[in-house]
């Protein structure tokens, strides 16, 4: 253990088993998304964890489970998710903390912003407090609320359960379990609206199609602040939205999202932030009004269509409809941008269709002069001024433009503020935050899911897969191999001459080729003694046009393949590298993209995934070292391996995409009791990558493999090969069959 691992594997005061195997690991994730004193504060919180006296998988949860919490949010919420671990402990619920810490990373990617975890764990606390019996019920469906409801609706859910049941504290667990009628009207009723959560991936792809800039989104609950409720703005950490929005005036709600979302992106492209402190706080108004305009006029310029939207969310303020006992500074400013906006609006006022007329101008003159907002809002201002604008009431009533931040991104401020949650801008000198960022190099491990079949769902961020690059050996075991092969390797030259692709296409009017393209030269040289400017594109070349897919095969190295079968001389895992040499000389040789990785495991918390080949990389001297350093240890947990090798997989462009799977048992792990779980849990992610345009197919050297096979892979989708001294002819030989 190296000094620095030492250092910090003392800091961590707990000396239960099993946490030294994965704790450079999890220390090597905090090291990427936490600062020194995030990973003190890490440290000291798991230790807390394991003084509870509540065994090792407490610990090793917030070990791995933290960083990724820390990742979506920040690392002030670490000593709060160890002190409400202590609460529960203290308070005598502790079954609670298991299912509260393995869902935080979920619950956390669920939400995507500290403030709203926050408000996540004051909920768990107050259920501790006033309806512990329902608590772990509720973690346990907790992943399925956040699917259905916003924060919002999700606390006002929990706060009927509590107030419902106060008086029949038994009745907790089947209320929050969901299996109450009430429960589920309950639920019927909070649900409205479009959430963000189902709708970020649409916008993410939309602000790419339309205008080739991602963002980050940043969303916020309505439902807590209620004297101060956010409001949508955009700063260096992205847009800041609500987690759900109605429908409003006939527009859906994730319409309304596009409607938002596009004003910010025209402020990103097109305003500059103007100093605050030359302007006052009323010809900040006016100013901003016309700025919403002019990147609004540009972005219509680009997309025509936004006009209507915007327009179906903008109101229409009736002109004199503000009292004389009000301030109407807002009432003006609204019917002044929708005149800018609408070039049918209703109103009559010569001063709006004045510097209606001026800004048009302007934007006829130069659109993208950010002075154009400055000036004509201090002049209109100077026109419209009275001291009523000073009066405490103001006129609210349609001024609302819903689909608008709150501007805060066009100003900056000379001076700082004392308060952190003050209003300001990220362009002015307030309250810089740590830049201090982690090395980004570091791959963090990856977390996925596993399916329960009795309770039907899925267990969220259950197993934990690390990767790495197989340290090198001597690539001259796999040539030796390789020749040792030699008569078999004529006859799979044969197969593979045939397999390869024969058709050649022609590719014509080409400025650089492989030849000169007779009928294009001389189409050119009539062109030329004719007197007109000849086509120069008098090349051609030919490409392959056949096979189109790309193959990973995934090699179970769990301690049984170290067995050397009765009546033979050479173990499995020899076996295994040669069958994989001559299939990787096969597959090189007809031109497949091709990646060869490796897994075992030692329980859900230590999933490990090995790489070989990657894709891109030649069947040459550093691969066939890898391979020949291969080494077999612990369980198979193959569904998690699976999911991660089709994340690799699913990038692929080719059109087929084929998983195989070579392994010589069925799924198991130490941590799993029941034979059937991790059987059904591969056979779901089986489904997970059909559903992707992956073929999954499974090579299996279990003779008795035909009881659960083909209940995994399907019936079409596996062999059993009996003769394991035949698995270097047969496995390059099944290939070709498959992908011919």
């Amino acid at each position: 253990m190296n000094p620095e691992l030492q250092e910090y594997r003392e800091k961590l005061r707990c000396s239960l088993k099993n946490i030294d195997d994965i704790f450079d690991e999890c220390l090597c994730e905090a090291q990427s998304v936490m600062t020194h004193q995030g990973i003190e504060a890490w440290l000291d919180s798991a230790s807390r964890v394991c003084s509870l006296g509540r065994g090792t998988e407490l610990v090793l949860l917030l070990l791995e489970g933290m960083p990724e919490v820390v990742r979506l949010t920040d690392e002030s919420i670490i000593y709060e998710v160890a002190n409400l671990a202590e609460t529960l402990s203290s308070q005598l619920i502790g079954p609670a903390i298991n299912p509260f810490l393995s869902t935080l990373p979920a619950v956390a990617r669920r939400l995507n912003d500290t403030q709203l975890l926050r408000e996540w764990l004051e909920m768990v606390e107050k259920m501790a407090d006033e309806a512990k019996d329902g608590l772990v019920p509720l973690l346990g469906r907790i992943i399925y609320l956040l699917n259905q409801l916003s924060l919002g609706g999700l606390k006002s859910w929990i706060n009927y359960g509590i107030r419902a049941y106060r008086d029949q504290p038994h009745r907790f667990p089947d209320f929050f379990s969901l299996q109450t009628a009430d429960a589920h009207a309950i639920l019927q009723r909070e649900r409205h609206g479009t959430l963000y959560i189902d709708s970020e991936r649409k916008l993410n792809l939309y602000l790419r199609a339309f205008w080739d800039r991602p963002m980050d989104f940043r969303p916020y609950s309505l439902a807590f602040d209620l004297l101060r409720q956010p409001q949508p703005h955009l700063d260096k950490l992205g847009f800041h939205l609500p987690d759900v929005y109605d429908d409003l005036n006939g527009v859906k709600g994730i319409d309304r999202y596009r409607a938002m979302i596009t004003h910010m992106m025209a402020h990103k492209l097109w305003s500059k932030p103007y100093l605050a402190d030359n302007f006052s706080s009323f010809q900040h108004l006016t100013v901003e009004t016309f700025e919403d305009a002019r990147v609004e006029t540009l972005a219509i310029q680009r997309y025509p269509g936004l006009r209507k939207l915007w327009m179906s969310l903008h109101p229409v303020p009736k002109e004199g409809d503000c009292p004389e006992d009000y301030a109407c500074i807002r009432h003006k400013l609204t019917m002044l941008s929708r005149a800018l906006l609408d070039p049918e609006h209703p109103y009559t006022d010569p001063l709006v269709l004045e510097y209606v007329a001026r800004f048009h101008e302007r934007m006829a003159d130069d659109p993208y002069n950010t002075a154009i907002s400055t000036e004509l809002g201090v002049a209109y201002l100077a026109k419209i001024y009275n001291h009523s604008f000073r009066k405490p009431k103001v006129w609210f009533e349609d001024t609302q433009v819903s689909y608008r931040d709150d501007n805060r991104y066009l100003w900056m401020f000379l001076e700082d503020t004392e308060d952190e949650d003050d209003f300001h801008s990220d362009h002015g000198a307030s309250n810089p935050k740590n830049d201090d960022s982690p090395d980004e190099d570091i791959l963090p491990p990856q977390h996925y899911p596993e399916w329960d079949y009795q309770i039907q769902s899925y267990r969220p961020d259950w197993a934990t897969v690390y990767e790495a690059i197989q340290s090198p050996g001597d690539p001259n075991v796999i040539d030796q191999l390789l020749e040792k092969h030699y008569l078999l390797a004529k006859r799979l030259k044969k197969i593979v001459d045939l397999l390869k692709p024969q058709q050649r296409k022609r590719v014509r009017y080409q400025e650089e080729g492989d030849e000169l393209d007779l009928d294009v030269v001389i189409r050119a040289m009539t062109d030329f003694r004719a007197g007109s400017i000849p086509d120069t594109r008098i090349q051609q070349s030919h490409v392959k046009d056949g096979r189109d897919i790309a193959v990973l095969l995934l090699l179970d190295l769990s301690q049984s393949i170290n067995d050397t079968p009765e009546g033979s001389e050479t173990s499995i895992l020899q076996l295994s590298q040669e069958a994989v040499s001559m299939l990787a000389w096969a597959v090189e040789a007809l031109g497949d993209p091709f990646a060869i990785g490796g897994f075992a495991s030692n329980t859900r918390h230590e999933v490990r995934y090995t790489h070989f080949k990657g894709f891109k990389e030649g069947w040459d001297e550093v691969p066939k070292g890898r391979l020949a350093a291969m080494t077999a240890y612990y369980s198979t947990r193959m569904g998690a391996a699976l999911r991660h090798a089709g994340r690799y997989l699913e990038q692929r462009r080719e059109e087929k995409k084929l998983l195989l799977v070579l392994s010589d048992g069925e799924p198991s792990d130490i941590d799993v009791q029941d034979p059937r779980y991790l059987k059904e849990d591969t056979h779901i992610a089986v489904n997970e990558l059909d559903s992707k345009g992956i073929t999954t197919y499974c090579i299996t050297l279990d003779p008795n493999a035909d009881e659960y096979v083909a209940n995994i892979f399907g019936a079409n989708n596996y062999t059993v090969i009996d003769k394991l001294e035949r698995l270097p002819e047969k496995l390059p030989q099944l290939f070709m069959a498959l992908t011919r």
